[in-house]
């Protein structure tokens, strides 16, 4: 594994932003992580990032200690916080170079690695650009492009996506594809769950400092569906049409849901043709059936109560 936490603990007074977290990240994988806000999720990435120390627990990088061997940690991994650094009153070109020489990149090297991140982030017309006059998009694959020039194995990326417009979510969704196709590990925080479902391999659920969930995208919608669920329409005779699906022997719960019934049926009953016959039967007007589809955001709201530190 190529990230490891073992009773990852993190207290600010009587705070607590984590709580005994255990987190296994394996090499290549592209891991998102969601939760409310104040779950915890900046604080893990802060303390992977070797930017925090924790209270207490172990946090491994590279089989290497955060806070024992930080130093050998950093030139391991790129972070890209969720908002944009300083330095913005350089063109593209200068920004790119000054921190390549800060990771002792220099000569010729410099100029092919600056190129490469430019091109691969799709920069290199606004190399002559002042940083300062980018769009919120094109700051953030900036930011990207920073920490790809010393080419490190894992990407730490806070709400890369945060204050983007669509074209924008849609062009870093993409960049982040490519990297992970070119074996990066990846670890992003977002709150777009639908483009994380896209994106990411495996997923973790955290709220107040605790992880709830950890595995892939089919794992948490299996364990979220508890059965068949079935979403009907009957416009205003809602009350009757409870009654008398309610009264059927395949029927585990009816109970309204924005305008609609939702149906959970016994565990054993797959097919729900029966419900329709039922409600014509009774003179009901049936306007929509449909099962109710699992998806990420079905399985957050599941599985988290909103509550925050």
């Amino acid at each position: 594994m190529i990230i490891q936490t073992i009773n990852l603990t993190k207290r600010y007074g009587k705070l607590i932003a984590l709580a005994n977290l255990h987190l296994t990240i394996e090499e290549g994988e592209c891991f998102g992580y969601i939760g409310p806000n104040g779950a915890g999720k900046t604080t893990t990435i802060r303390i992977l990032s070797t930017l925090l120390q924790p209270t207490w627990g172990e946090a491994k990088v590279c089989g290497f200690t955060v806070g024992y061997e930080s130093r050998l940690i950093r030139p391991l991994i790129g972070y890209v916080p969720d908002f944009f650094g300083a330095y913005e009153d350089m063109v593209v070109q200068e920004y790119l170079e000054f921190f390549a020489a800060a990771y002792n990149i220099h000569g010729d090297e410099r100029m092919r690695v600056v190129g490469d991140v430019l091109e691969l982030t799709d920069l290199t017309y606004k190399r002559d650009s002042l940083v300062d006059g980018l769009s919120r998009g094109m700051k953030q694959r900036l930011s990207v492009a920073r920490v790809l020039l010393h080419d490190p194995k894992i990407l730490f990326l806070d709400e890369p996506a945060s204050g983007l417009d669509p074209r924008a979510r849609i062009e870093m969704r993409e960049l982040l594809k490519e990297l992970r196709r070119m074996g990066k590990t990846i670890i992003i925080s977002s709150h777009i769950l639908h483009e994380l479902a896209e994106l990411c391999t495996t997923v973790g659920i955290i709220e107040r400092g605790e992880m709830l969930f950890k595995g892939t995208i089919d794992d948490i919608i299996r364990q979220t569906r508890m059965g068949t669920l079935v979403e009907i329409k009957v416009g205003d005779k809602q009350e009757h049409a409870s009654r008398v699906l309610s009264s059927l022997q395949q029927v585990e719960k009816v109970e309204p849901v924005n305008g609609k019934l939702l149906v959970a049926l016994k565990t054993d009953t797959h097919d729900f043709g029966f419900l329709a016959r039922a409600l014509l039967d009774n003179n009901l007007p049936l306007q929509e059936l449909k099962e109710e589809q699992v998806n990420l955001e079905t399985a957050f709201m599941r599985f988290t109560k909103g509550i925050v530190q």
